[in-house]
């Protein structure tokens, strides 16, 4: 059966996270529900990572088995015609090798972090940005996040119900701008790494939130980080601003 890469973005707020689910809906359920009606049976896709309720992806990639040889640019049309009107859409088909895997071929995963800093609601970037109603010391949270950078035990930063058999990863870049965005000040978070566990980014985000805000010192995250205590972590932030961004592979698909 042919194997195709699909390049993936969706707004993550109407969804149960990409993962599917019985009694829920989920990204991963409405492209599955989108190839069957192309063919008939049932579609069982893969995903280069599970994002949660909430969560959106610019730059998710999955791949399926399809029956049929078909040109990946029609793939692509189809699927987003049957996709009509979820906020889900195909960027793009790419035909890859029988054994090529979007999660198991990755070598790197990208996420962006937005936080709006203003008092007002956030109306038109609703869902899009975590607001908070005060000023960050851009250049505080750059001296916690330097901790974290690298191989450590990341059991801090990881949900109590993380499935890794492991919570030591490397995280190869946090990069935190301050830009001007449309409805504000935003500081943007870049976050990298071959693999990230369960709500690891967001409970970075986060603890530097509490060090740009004042309530924790920049040395407070490595003394978190080395408690290895998931109590040692900052407040969790909401899935609102998260984005998948992009994932990387040897060799890129889509070029």
């Amino acid at each position: 059966m042919p194997r195709y890469a699909l390049l993936v973005e969706y707004d993550g707020r109407p969804f149960a996270g990409w993962q599917r689910q019985a009694d829920l809906p989920s990204v991963q359920g409405a492209i599955e529900d989108a190839l069957a009606r192309l063919e008939p049976r049932a579609h069982t896709i893969a995903a280069a990572g599970r994002t949660d309720t909430g969560v959106h992806a610019r730059g998710q990639v999955a791949h399926c088995d399809m029956a049929k040889d078909w040109a990946p640019f029609r793939l692509s049309e189809a699927l987003n015609h049957h996709l009509k009107p979820l906020p889900v859409a195909i960027r793009a088909v790419a035909r890859v090798a029988d054994d090529w895997h979007a999660r198991f071929s990755a070598v790197e995963r990208r996420y962006l972090f937005r936080l709006l800093m203003r008092r007002a609601p956030a109306t038109l970037e609703a869902g899009q940005v975590w607001r908070v109603n005060h000023a960050l010391d851009v250049d505080a949270m750059r001296a916690g996040a330097a901790n974290l950078v690298g191989l450590h035990d990341f059991t801090t930063f990881r949900a109590s119900l993380c499935q890794a058999k492991s919570p030591v990863k490397t995280l190869d870049e946090i990069r935190i701008e301050a830009v001007e965005g449309l409805a504000g000040p935003e500081v943007q978070f870049h976050l990298r790494a071959r693999s990230f566990l369960h709500n690891q980014v967001r409970s970075i985000v986060g603890t530097l939130e509490r060090v740009g805000a004042g309530a924790w010192a920049p040395e407070d995250v490595k003394h978190a980080l080395d408690a290895r205590d998931r109590a040692a972590c900052g407040p969790v932030c909401p899935p609102d601003g998260l984005s998948l961004m992009g994932v990387g592979y040897p060799e890129d698909p889509f070029a």
